[in-house]
C-alpha cells in the first residue's frame, strides 16, 4: 500500500523534506489561503496543532493560488502573515498547485485516496461554493480534484490517508478523528 512517505515537498525555503520526516505522527495536511473566507481557521487549526502535537500530531500547511489568487505573496511573507495574524506554529511549505496537470505529485496522490467529501451545508459559505462551482461544472462533485482553499487529508501512523474533509467541515469532528488515531 502506498504512503506519503514515498514523497518529498519543498520547505518555504526551497528545501526538500521527505515526509519520511513525520512517520508515526498523525498528520493533517492542509492547501491554505491567506485572503480566504476560510483563513480564520489558521486559529483552529493551531488550537489544534497546541493541544496535540505533544502526542504526536503534525500539521502540514501548503499554501496555494489556484483558488481565487487568494494566496498572493511570497512563501516567506505568507509565513509572516500567519505568524503576526495567528501565532502558528506548525510547519508551512512552498506554495503549491493541487489541482492540474502541473499539480503537486503529493496532492494528486492524496486526491486519488480520497475524492470529494462533500460539503456541511449547515455552514454559511457551503451554499456559495456549491452554486459558484455547480455553474462551472455541473458534475463537480464527481471528481477528486480539490474545490477549495482549508481542505484537509488526515494521515495515520502508517502514513496512510484516512480521511479528507472538505473546508466546510467542522473543527471538533477532525479533532475527534485525530484523537481516535493518537491513542
Amino acid at each position: 500500500m502506498r504512503t506519503v512517505y514515498e514523497f518529498s515537498v519543498k520547505d518555504r525555503k526551497g528545501k526538500d523534506v521527505s515526509l519520511k520526516e513525520y512517520a508515526n505522527e498523525v498528520l493533517l495536511i492542509v492547501n491554505t489561503a491567506t485572503k480566504c473566507g476560510f483563513t480564520p481557521q489558521y486559529e483552529e487549526l493551531e488550537k489544534l496543532y497546541r493541544a496535540h502535537h505533544s502526542e504526536g500530531f503534525e500539521i502540514l500547511d501548503f499554501p496555494c493560488n489556484q483558488f481565487g489568487q487568494q494566496a498572493p505573496g511570497t512563501d516567506e511573507s505568507i509565513h509572516e502573515f500567519c505568524k503576526l495574524n495567528f501565532g502558528t506554529e506548525f510547519p508551512r511549505f512552498k506554495k503549491v498547485k493541487v489541482n492540474g496537470e502541473d499539480a503537486d505529485p503529493l496532492f494528486k496522490f492524496l486526491k486519488e485516496q480520497k475524492g470529494f467529501a462533500g460539503w456541511d451545508m449547515e455552514h454559511p459559505i457551503a451554499h456559495i461554493l456549491d452554486d459558484m462551482l455547480t455553474k462551472a461544472d455541473p458534475k463537480y462533485k464527481e471528481n477528486a480534484d480539490i474545490k477549495w482553499n482549508f481542505t484537509k487529508f488526515l494521515i495515520n501512523k502508517k502514513g496512510q490517508v484516512v480521511a479528507r474533509f472538505e473546508p466546510t467541515e467542522k473543527i471538533e469532528n477532525i479533532e475527534k478523528q485525530i484523537k481516535d488515531l493518537l491513542k
